[in-house]
Order: structure tokens, then sequence, then C-alpha cells
């Protein structure tokens, strides 16, 4: 990504209760202001001219407007009871990792901005009511306004209770984590520090390295510990260029690091300094929390989550398993089809600068079926399903290193069927499936 450190500020802003609704609370200040100075300002009323406006006297308009207001507050108690119970159970049904795909949902948040901005609107319109019979005023544009935007928060009210029911499904839930899967696949690959070498042959990039690197190479050092949520690759790109560098990333977006742990090697040590250690680890974004920003990995560990879950005793939902399989093959056929970027990114002068190592093929694939295949090997269905996706994902690939990946992962579901599977005919259908996967990596 070119703005990690703007992507981070933009998702914890939407992953939070507070910021729709604030912006929209703002939004209601400044259309009460509005109404009620073109009510003070015009000598014909707008309402005059509409038959279904409101047009009683002052007592009317408090009546309304502190009704309003009152069930507004109520409603929007009451919406958050529920936010706050659907929360409960995806972290206890999905797993905690999935609490932030229920907060970053705009539907909710814009629920509650409505109920909150409509009750703070009705209180910013009926301080203005003046009831005096020499300088009485009633807003009337300001009020009908209000009413309508009860009205709007009756229709917001239904599709909340609708959308809480539908949220909390565990077929939306995959459905959801899949999309953010496949947006991230999209995102990242091929993603391209400086100019890739996708067109250059790898012993040229290799020649490139200096010969004394691990001797004369510096390590630079994190400074604060937490998850690498992202790495400004501009920025590491523009460091290396300003000062004729060459960096060799030894971490990952994704990955925990330690305060001390290394997070680049730097050739030459010489010119290295207290200012150069700075921009490197400015480079970096640490958080306290992984994210799908440029951590592939991430989606898909809530995948298998979900489906590990599903398949531990005290739940044995092996459909739900099945699932979670079906989008996690769905999104590796879609990363199969993409080119893997280069670990050697050249400045514009054809000059090797950075060496990072992306996530592959096989981390991805491992990332998907290795504890689903652990956890899920006394699982017949589970099992077969697993040998299906192999058989599905296998048309799609374009290198050996993946239809090697494919077969290695083959092979230790069907040894791991031999172990969990008593029946002999269960694992007589195993291992068709096994075959036919076989047969559909060795033809492709």
């Amino acid at each position: 990504m070119k703005y990690p450190k703007f992507a981070k500020l933009w998702d914890s802003l939407h992953s939070s209760f507070w910021f729709v609704p604030t912006l929209m609370v703002m939004l209601a200040i400044a259309l009460s202001f509005i109404t009620i100075w073109i009510d003070h300002n015009q000598k014909v009323t707008i309402v005059e001219k509409i038959d279904w406006a409101y047009s009683l006297g002052p007592s009317g308009s408090r009546a309304i407007l502190s009704t309003i207001a009152g069930s507004m507050v109520t409603v929007a108690t009451t919406a958050f009871s529920i936010t706050i119970v659907a929360l409960q159970l995806a972290s206890s049904q999905f797993g905690p990792r999935l609490l932030r795909n229920f907060m970053q949902d705009t539907g909710n948040q814009i629920v509650l901005g409505t109920f909150i901005s409509t009750f703070v609107y009705s209180l910013m319109v009926l301080r203005t009511v003046n009831g005096v019979e020499k300088d009485e005023f009633v807003p009337h544009l300001a009020v009908t306004i209000g009413i309508a935007l009860a009205i709007a928060s009756v229709g917001v009210l239904i599709y909340f209770i609708h959308h809480s029911a539908s949220s909390i499904q565990v077929n939306q839930v995959i459905k959801q984590v899949g999309n953010d899967l496949d947006v991230a696949i999209d995102r990242l690959f091929p993603e391209k520090i400086g100019r890739s070498t996708l067109n250059q042959p790898q012993e040229k990039s290799l020649a490139a390295i200096p010969t004394d690197f691990d001797q004369f190479s510096c390590p630079i050092k994190t400074i604060f510990s937490g998850y690498i949520q992202g790495i400004d690759d501009n920025q590491l790109m523009q460091i290396a260029t300003d000062n004729n560098l060459l960096f060799w990333v030894q971490q990952r977006p994704g990955r925990f690091v330690i305060k001390g742990s290394e997070l680049v090697q730097v050739f030459p040590e010489e010119k290295v300094n207290k200012k150069l250690i700075a921009q490197i680890n400015n480079a970096f974004v640490l958080g306290s929390q992984r994210t799908e920003q440029q951590d592939m990995e991430f989606p898909i560990d809530q995948l298998v989550e979900i489906a590990v879950r599903a398949l531990s005793p005290g739940i044995n939902d092996p459909f739900t398993a099945i699932r979670c399989i079906d989008q996690l093959s769905a999104a590796l056929c879609h990363l199969a089809q993409r080119e893997m970027p280069s670990p050697y990114r050249y400045d514009d002068q054809n000059q090797l600068r950075i060496i990072a190592k992306p996530i592959s093929f096989t981390d991805a694939t491992d990332a998907a079926f290795n504890q689903i295949r652990q956890y899920g090997k006394s699982s017949v269905a589970v099992t077969m399903r697993l040998l299906e996706a192999i058989t599905a994902i296998a048309p799609f690939t374009h290198r050996t290193s993946d239809r090697t990946t494919l077969l290695r992962h083959a092979d230790m579901i069907e040894r791991g069927s031999q172990e969990g599977i008593a029946e002999n005919l269960d694992y007589q259908n195993v291992k068709e499936r096994y075959l036919a996967a076989v047969k559909a990596i060795v033809q492709t």
C-alpha cells in the first residue's frame, strides 16, 4: 500500500462506533442552524405552501419535539443493547478476531448515528421555540424536518432489526470474511515496491546482491513491540535511494515483533546512524492487532478459526467447517491466477534497493489447510471436502511450485485419514477423493 499510516488511521476510525455517529451529529447541528435561520428570515415560510407540513403553535411544537427527542434516546439505547449482544454472540461463536468485522459494519454505525443525530436535532430546535405572545416564534420548517427525521428513524429501526438478525448468521459472516480476503488478494498481488523484476532473470537479481552483504550489513531493530500492520513501501524505497543503501526486509505484515527484533538488514553498515534508524522504524506501522490492509493471512486465519471452532467437540458442526473450506478454496483459486511479485525491487536507475519476500501461494495454502486438516482428520465429510477443494484448485494453478504444494497437502490429508478414520468404507471414499485430487494435479 502507498499510505499505510493513513490506512491505519482510517481503519481505526472505520472500526469504531463513535466516528460516523459523531459526523452525523455535527451534520444534524448544522441542519438545525440552517433551518432555524430560514424560519427566522423568510417573511413567508415555506411550510405555508405545503399542506402536509407542520403549522401549529409553540405548545404543539414543544410537545412534538420533546416526544421525538425522548423516543430517540430510548430507541438508541435499545439499539446499543442489541449491538452489544450481537458482539458477545459473535465473540463466543466465531472468535474474538471477528469482532472487528462487526464493528466495521457501516450499517450499524449509520443506524446509531441516525437515532442520536435526530435526538440532538430535536433538542437544538426545541430550544428556539418561544411561546411569549410578543416574541412568539415557531420554526415550522425545522419542526417539519424533525418530524421527517423521526419517520426516517422508524424505517432505519426496521432495517436495523433485520440487519442485526442476518449479520450474525454464520453463512453471512463467512461470506463477508471471504469478500475481505478477495479484496486483499486484489490489492496485494502483485504488490510492488519500486519496480518489480518479474521480467528479469533470477540469476541477475542474485548477482546484484553484494558478495560481502552478510559481512558488512547492519541489523535495524524495532523500538516497539506489536503486530506489523503495514510497511510504507514508498518511504522505504525513498530512504534506500537517497542514502544509496540496500535493504533486506526481515519481517512482513502480520508478524508480531518484540522490541529489539530485527526489521531490516542494511548495507553498508557504515551509513547507519540514529536518524536512519528512526526513519526505517517510521516506515513500519505497528499496532495491537492484525488487519487485512497488507496482511492477506489475517482473513484466512479468521476463516480457519471459524472452521476449527466448528470442529471442536463442544460444537461439532462440520457443515460450518465445510462452508469455510469452500470459501478458502475459492480464494486460493483466485490467488493461484495472480502473478507473485518478485522479492527484488529496483529503483528508477535500475539499482537493487530492497529485498522483501512476499507471501506465496504455499504460505497461503499452509495457513488455509493445515489446522483444518489437523483438527478435522477424524471427520469424513471435512476430509473429503479438503481433497475436493484441492481437486477444484488444481486446474487454476500455473506454477510447478503451486502444484507441488497441493500434492503435499493431499498426501498429508490422506495419511491423516488413515489414522483418524476407523471405518474402512469411509476411508475408501476418502481414498477415491485423494486419487481424483492427484489426477487433477498431475494433469494440470
